[in-house]
Parts: C-alpha cells; structure tokens; sequence
C-alpha cells in the first residue's frame, strides 16, 4: 500500500495515544527490561521512546543512541538542552517541552531564558552570550532550511571543537525526531 492511501490512525489508545505503550508483560523479557530502562518513577516509561517497544529490534539500538548523545556528548548539558528546547519550539511539542524545560531547569537554565527560548526571534535576543546565539541561529537555520549558513558556522566554529559541531546537527534532529514522534502519536504532556 503507498503511503498516500494508507488510512490515517485514528483511534486513540487507553492512554489517549494513537499508539499504545506495551506493558511489561505484554512484550518478550529483553524488551521488558528496556521498558525498565526507561521508567520515570511515578510517572511510567517515557511514551515518546517506550513506543518503540512494538519494534523491539529499534528499542535497543535507538536507546544506545539516544542515552549516547543525552549522556556522552561532547556538548556541554547546558548547550544540548538550549539545542534541543529549540528544535523542540520549532516543532510545537509540548510533550518534550515540558520534559526538556525540567531538564534544562535542573542544569541551570533560568525560566526567564527559557521563555525566551519560546520567542521567533529568540537568537536575536542580546541576552544570549554569542555562542549560544550561534547555537539557537544553527538550530533555526536547520529546522528552515536543514543547513547551517557560513555565518553561523563561522560563529560556532570560534567556540566548539570539531566534535562539537559535528553534534550540534545531530542533537537539533534527536529533538526534532522526538517531536515528531509525539504530535504524531499524539502525545501530550502529563
């Protein structure tokens, strides 16, 4: 079946998702251990991840990669949620907003930062220091055009190692991924 005539999922799970998250029951023992992995206590499995567990052979290797660029990033915490709350404005999702926005609360992001984070103009505000400007210009630039302008290359490149940039790309489209994945499956905050 082409995509233009595959029906559109409407039918929204117990969870109001379009897609349910398995339980731990429900899914072979290596699959239940990854959706322990990710658990938020008191909160349940984080749905934009834990929904991967209908595909268990992408569950493993997306969390490999997922917990790579989170954890062992060359980025510092502080610049990967500034990228991340970013792609995640341009992509409207309130889902990993409100996830990220703790996130970066917990590494020191001030809420008044982070409101600016939600303006068009954000980059432009002259309260960023100028490689963090850089950083929010790059991850416009690729939500708009999926590139990065020699400018703001130039900016970036006078503060980040070549590991760095390299990962600036990557963290925009984990983010902009993530986002996707929620308004698709309709996966709001909780």
């Amino acid at each position: 079946m082409s995509r233009a005539t595959v029906p559109p999922m409407t039918a929204a799970s117990a969870s109001g998702y379009r897609v349910s998250i398995p339980t731990k029951d429900g899914v072979e023992p290596e699959t239940a251990s990854l959706l322990e992995f990710v658990d938020r206590p008191g909160r349940g499995p984080i749905p934009t991840v834990a929904v991967l567990a209908h595909t268990p052979r992408l569950f493993g290797p997306f969390l490999g990669w997922a917990s790579a660029i989170a954890l062992e990033g060359a980025l510092p915490k502080r610049d990967h949620e500034l990228i991340a709350l970013r792609a995640i404005h341009s992509c409207r999702s309130e889902f990993e907003r409100v996830e990220h926005s703790q996130f970066a609360r917990d590494l020191g992001v001030t809420d008044d930062e982070l409101a600016r984070l939600e303006l068009d103009d954000a980059a432009d505000a002259p309260e960023w220091a100028e490689h963090e400007a850089a950083l929010l210009r790059a991850t416009d630039e690729l939500a708009t055009s999926c590139a990065i302008s020699d400018a703001t290359w130039a900016a970036l490149a006078r503060h980040y190692s070549a590991g760095q940039l390299v990962e600036i790309p990557f963290v925009a489209g984990q983010y902009t991924m993530l986002s996707m994945v929620a308004n698709a499956l309709q996966i709001g905050a909780d």
